[in-house]
């Protein structure tokens, strides 16, 4: 029988102005701030934040910015919602921003005025309009000179002109006929079913009103390719030289290989787009990406993996003297994979995050001799900027959600400069986390962390969620998620442990590599034991009352204990898993991934995709299992959930099975979380209680 949580329907959530354990009502009403740009001198901050309108069932984002030397002043709101990416003029005096105008994204400018105490944000003019394209701009780019500007609109490359791609949609919205023919993969990609349409690089020149032509110049010409890529590629992407005459981007020729390939390499183009692009990494067959021109724009700085068709590479920073075509990478002996790259001003520096042990830091990394320095170490920097001697960065933690703080390019005087959500999080208790570390597989250290119920008290039992995460190549770190945060288990009365099992981020490149063609032994292994050693570390924790819960790949690992580890369980909560290696192979879209992971295709090596494949223990499954699968996810897609159910269903264990048609392989909307949560939480609680049955299935 369906059901559907009550609480979903409400049109808002009251804020609760009581002191209480931290729940979902909160998560999914905290403000959300991202994407930090300093100004050029340094003194401001523009950023976005994204509220939840809860009655419409969305997030609104607006543009705020602050003075920072009077960051105890409230931030001026300069666009008030549905705007993103601000971006500061080179002379700091106008701040550009996407919006809607009517039903398309345009590219707008704010011009601020200056007196002698700085900007003043309530004298800013009106918002105007820049661009008038009949698409959507994706992302873009402003150039060093404030001149031009780089776009990204989603094209048919066969078309001569954006106007063409619009009379061609518009066609196709007209069509009786829904019937769709495709020649190649990718056929769909995430959540979205292919059109046809690519992203492709543009540029445009402002004229002296300040606004673009009608028509922008294709930089990506002849390319079959995504710029940004798919899904999430942002402008990171693509980048001026300093001069402005060259551009630099990032592309994989997709071709027919593009669902096996993660070839991405890194063309420039003239920025008057007289040229073909030229590529400049075609030697190495593996992912290389971000371009980062140096200050003097001599040389190229950008981020490079060694294996082809592998996703979870190192990424190595790499240097390529542009005037000769060599390369070398910077940091060879820093067994880190680095990500979200940028240089300072002198070039002396290059900035990078990456997992470390359980945080995301911010490294200052020494172009001469590759020595790496951390900068901010505890929690997650999400995102950065920088202007001269001072960095921006958003920052976040366990107990903390997104605040902005600045700190010298030295790492020096750290300081919390929002506080958004400091009102709302006065009133809610958390839970208190610490991170350990065991013997796990062969002996080696493998770390883990536990998060104490709210109102945790010596002396008592505690019933357990034992999270595993997804991935595979990916961490529990000391962050703060919208999707599966600790909090919302720890604020019901619950314990939670989590291991960071071999194939774990953050640990060294041969413990994530280990992962591949072992999902369930080595990783396994190290959850029997990490278990074990919280167990006997955490006394509280009850080991006759826990549940394990995962996602993607902690949703594979949580229907391969089922078959292969039950025993602990008083129940489980699979999100989006394999229940079937073998169909996972056909039906999902990024062929690449399964390839690597299992060694080949599976009509080459099928004894690979069999060696753990979950459904070929589904005789031995016994604990009650609640299934979540939701109706857009193309990365694992639905299928592999309703398998799941059946097999439990129809061998009378009890089950729930929970779908979001409108969700993708994550739940975003506000009260399809709240629903998400609910259905869970009560799922814990119904086979955790104290008055449980000791026989939890329906199996002899």
């Amino acid at each position: 029988m369906a059901s559907t949580a009550a609480s979903a329907d409400n049109a808002t959530l009251i804020e609760n102005h009581q002191i209480h354990p931290f729940d979902v009502s909160d998560l999914v009403m905290m403000d959300r701030v991202s994407d930090p740009q300093l100004s050029p001198d340094g003194h401001y901050a523009a950023y976005s934040v994204r509220s939840t309108d809860y009655a419409a069932n969305k997030g609104v984002n607006a543009i705020y910015v602050q003075e920072l030397a009077k960051s105890s002043e409230r931030p001026f709101k300069v666009v008030p919602k549905q705007a993103s990416s601000p971006r500061w003029s080179p002379d700091g005096h106008s701040l550009y921003y996407l919006a809607p105008a009517g039903e398309v994204t345009q590219l707008w400018r704010l011009d601020v005025p200056a007196d002698k105490h700085g900007l003043n944000m309530s004298t800013a003019s009106a918002p105007v309009q820049i661009s008038h394209s009949p698409l959507d701009i994706e992302a873009y780019k402003l150039s060093p000179d404030g001149k031009s500007v780089l776009l990204s609109y989603a094209v048919f490359t066969d078309c001569g002109d954006l106007a063409c791609t619009k009379e061609r949609l518009d066609g196709r919205a007209k069509d009786k006929s829904t019937g769709t023919v495709y020649q190649k993969l990718f056929v769909r990609h995430w959540d979205t079913w292919a059109d046809g349409r690519r992203n492709q690089l543009y540029i445009a020149r402002f004229g002296a009103d300040g606004l673009m032509p009608a028509e922008p110049t294709l930089l990506s010409r002849g390319m079959d390719g995504d710029v940004p890529s798919k899904p999430f590629g942002d402008d990171s992407e693509f980048a001026y030289s300093p001069d402005g005459n060259t551009v630099y981007f990032d592309v994989r020729i997709a071709g027919n290989s593009e669902p096996w390939s993660t070839n991405f390499d890194i063309y420039k183009v003239s920025a008057d787009g007289s040229s073909m692009p030229q590529n400049l990494t075609e030697a190495n067959k593996a992912w290389d990406a971000y371009p980062v021109p140096s200050p003097d724009g001599k040389t190229l700085y950008y981020l490079a993996m060694k294996t082809p068709a592998f996703e979870a590479d190192r990424f190595a920073i790499m240097a390529m003297d542009l005037a000769t075509g060599a390369t070398h990478e910077i940091d060879p002996s820093w067994d880190r994979s680095a990500g979200g790259m940028q240089i300072s001003a002198d070039g002396k520096t290059l900035f990078v995050t990456a997992d470390d042990e359980g945080q995301h830091p911010l490294f200052a990394v020494d172009v001469a001799n590759g020595k790496v320095n951390k900068l901010v170490g505890d929690g997650s920097v999400s995102d950065y900027s920088i202007a001269g001697k001072h960095i921006l960065l958003a920052r976040d933690d366990l107990k903390h959600p997104v605040d902005l703080y600045t700190v010298s390019i030295a790492g020096s005087g750290l300081k919390q400069v929002t506080h958004f959500n400091a009102e709302h999080l006065k009133n809610v208790k958390m839970g208190d986390a610490e991170f350990f570390t065991f013997k796990g597989w062969n002996n080696e250290t493998v770390q883990g962390y536990m998060v104490k119920p709210v109102d945790y008290k010596a002396g008592h039992k505690y019933p357990v969620a034992f999270i595993i995460h997804g991935g595979p190549q990916g961490a529990m770190n000391n962050d703060w998620s919208y999707r599966w945060n600790p909090q919302t288990y720890a604020g019901q009365g619950f314990a939670v442990v989590t291991i960071n099992f071999h194939g774990s981020t953050g640990y060294g490149q041969a413990f994530t590599d280990s992962i591949s063609g072992d999902w369930g032994g080595k990783p396994l292994e190290d959850l029997k034991l990490g278990w074990q050693a919280a167990l006997d570390k955490y006394h509280f924790l009850d080991g006759d009352r826990a549940c394990a819960l995962g996602a993607s790949y902690g949703g594979y690992m949580t229907y391969w204990i089922a078959g292969v580890w039950n025993k602990p369980w008083k129940c489980l909560v699979d999100h989006d898993g394999v229940f079937d290696a073998r169909m996972m192979y056909y039906a999902t879209e990024e062929l690449w991934f399964e390839e690597r992971e299992n060694g080949g295709a599976q009509f080459d090596v099928p004894e690979n995709y069999e060696k753990f494949n979950p459904i070929n223990h589904v005789k031995d499954w016994r604990v009650p299992m609640l299934v979540v699968h939701s109706g857009d996810d193309f990365r694992i897609p639905i299928t592999q959930g309703l398998g799941a159910f059946t097999a439990l269903q129809r061998q009378g264990i009890p089950s729930e099975f929970l779908t979001f048609p409108d969700e993708n392989h994550w739940v975003l909307k506000p009260q399809n979380s709240v629903q998400w949560h609910e259905t869970v939480n009560a799922w814990l609680k119904k086979w955790t209680a104290q008055d449980a049955s000791s026989n939890t299935s329906g199996k002899p």
